[in-house]
């Protein structure tokens, strides 16, 4: 059994699902920042069977909303003094602002200089957004 040190203050990313544990650490760019971060796969848990867990041992700021995309499943730990002072269950955010591009070629989105394309849940089961300007359906 190896046995990881509790963190004094950072993040714990708990309920990842097992092997995407290192995509969420090169989306989020874990391998650029100086500090203590611990990426764990195949831990046993009694919810999953099988989970992955990142341990980041700083106050990194971490855009939910892509985390949330990524695995809408996760659970965020904030870390203080050694002991949990939030948490906070993912689910699929409603709106998604400049992450995603819309799948219609002819959408404005692709002809225009537009930054930061919105896109609104439509359906949960299906993890499908509808595009702002167009209208047609994007999934994950």
């Amino acid at each position: 059994m190896i046995n990881v040190s509790d963190i004094k203050k950072g993040i714990v990313l708990d309920h990842i699902r097992n092997g995407c544990g290192f995509r969420i650490y090169r989306e989020l760019g874990l391998m650029d920042i100086e500090e203590v971060v611990v990426l764990l796969q195949n831990v046993p848990s009694d919810k999953m069977g099988k989970k992955d867990l990142i341990k980041i041992e700083t106050d990194l700021c971490i855009d939910l909303t892509v985390l949330g995309l990524l695995d809408p499943n996760i659970t965020v730990n904030y870390i203080e003094d050694g002991m949990r002072v939030n948490k906070i269950k993912l689910t699929l955010p409603e709106k998604v602002t400049g992450i995603m591009k819309c799948k219609n070629p002819r959408c404005i989105t692709h002809q225009e200089e537009i930054p930061y394309p919105d896109f609104f849940l439509s359906s949960v089961e299906k993890k499908m957004y509808r595009c702002s300007y167009c209208d047609t359906y994007t999934s994950l």
